[in-house]
């Protein structure tokens, strides 16, 4: 399946196309179904995007908002994902918005998944728009190469839900929404910055095998055609 590209000249003119993009899709959920799910993203990349989407004018307080993954952490966490959504998206017009975490202060991050999965059944079928991002290793989401649970992540006939991950290059335990439950969102955004990212996706365009690099399941599995949006 090939993917659509998006391309900016600046990481600031992505921010906002992307936030432009996803405001209509939600725009769009809330007047076909009268509420919008969006699952985003952590790390540093996504920072401008929230901050851009977290002032768009839409019925924020018909949106509910959670994450792909997120490391078993609280939200006290400088890698907490949850802290970083509450943080830059969570915000302005966007406050109004839900929020369901995948973090819960239980006693693993077995327990935290079933939780996580249980209030989240609603919301992920389908999304209206999932995020990605993506790591020089090729992982999405929390499906790291050489993942503890890597091909259940990835075999479509997994519930849709959350489950655990560990990898070495995960740090944390983590907790991630499965493949089946981000693979037919109604909007599939990878989002993506550097020479170096668009060097990966372009390796990861040219083999198939996704335990090597799990981003290829989206880009060859997904129900809906990924678009990505990319700058320098």
């Amino acid at each position: 399946m090939t993917a659509a590209m998006h391309e900016f000249d600046t990481g600031e003119a992505l921010a906002e196309g992307l936030a432009g993009t996803v405001a209509a899709a939600l725009e769009a959920a809330i007047a076909a179904r009268g509420a919008a799910t969006l699952a985003v993203s952590g790390g540093s990349t996504p920072k401008a995007f929230f901050r851009a989407l977290s002032s768009k004018a839409l019925d924020w307080s018909k949106v509910t908002v959670t994450l792909v993954d997120e490391r078993f952490v609280g939200p006290q966490s400088e890698r907490s994902n949850h802290r970083l959504v509450a943080e830059n998206l969570i915000a302005n017009a966007a406050a109004h918005a839900a929020f369901v975490p995948l973090f819960h202060d239980v006693a693993t991050a077995q327990d935290a998944a079933a939780i996580a999965t249980r209030e989240t059944a609603n919301l992920c079928s389908p999304f209206d728009v999932a995020i990605l991002g993506m790591g020089n290793d090729g992982h999405t989401a929390s499906f790291f190469p050489g993942g503890s649970r890597l091909a259940e992540a990835l075999d479509l006939e997994t519930p849709r839900g959350v489950i655990t991950m560990e990898a070495e290059g995960a740090g944390e335990p983590r907790l991630t929404f499965t493949f089946s439950a981000l693979h037919d969102a109604r909007l599939l955004v990878l989002h993506i910055e550097g020479e170096g990212k668009k060097a990966v996706l372009s390796k990861a365009q040219k083999g198939s095998e996704e335990a090597e690099m799990p981003i290829r399941a989206v880009l060859n599995r997904a129900a809906t055609p990924l678009a990505v949006y990319w700058a320098p």
